[in-house]
């Protein structure tokens, strides 16, 4: 099977920063960058735009980066250019830091449920999945979903853990139309 876009270039500046030590500084520049692409969606747009040609993109890369973030991830940036995955880039930089916090013991939790749940319940959530895992903290992220009925979803990387009513029921009329009558 072929391995995404995000996990080859993620995976390869995560090797890369293992390799160099650089870790850390990696992951702080890597968060950096994250928030000022987010806060300016234009320059995504730019980086996009077909009718500019890519000599002239690049030269917006370095403007913007060269001196400011490590060689190492301006490179990054500039080889997705080239090969014209730059629309991966924040996938890419999701792939590093996650990659980074797990290694650091850190996990990423997102719980989806169909009404807010009380701090109680957050931490009650949080302490369980710090039982049942090999986390030593985790970043928890609450959504909520009315969808869902009742119950709640959580995934962990590509765990899930799915205990909603609405998956309930969608199993259970699965069930049902299987059910042959005489």
């Amino acid at each position: 099977m072929a391995k995404l876009i995000e996990e080859v270039y993620g995976e390869a500046l995560f090797e890369l920063a293992l390799e160099e030590e650089k870790g850390e500084s990696l992951l702080k520049e890597v968060c950096e960058i994250k928030q000022v692409l987010a806060e300016n969606t234009e320059l995504a747009k730019l980086m996009q735009h077909p009718g500019i040609p890519e000599n002239e993109k690049e030269a917006v890369l370095k403007a913007i980066w060269e001196g400011r973030v490590s060689r190492e991830v301006t490179g990054l940036m500039l080889l997705l250019l080239k090969k014209e995955h730059y629309r991966q880039l924040p996938l890419v930089l999701d792939y590093f830091i996650n990659k980074m916090k797990a290694r650091k013991g850190i996990g990423i939790a997102y719980v989806k449920s169909a009404v807010p749940l009380s701090a109680a319940q957050r931490e009650r959530v949080e302490k369980r999945l710090l039982e049942t895992t090999a986390y030593h903290s985790l970043e928890m992220h609450f959504e909520v979903d009315e969808a869902l009925i009742g119950g709640i979803v959580i995934r962990i990387g590509d765990r899930v853990v799915d205990n909603s009513i609405k998956t309930r029921l969608e199993n259970l009329g699965r069930q049902l139309y299987q059910i042959k009558l005489q």
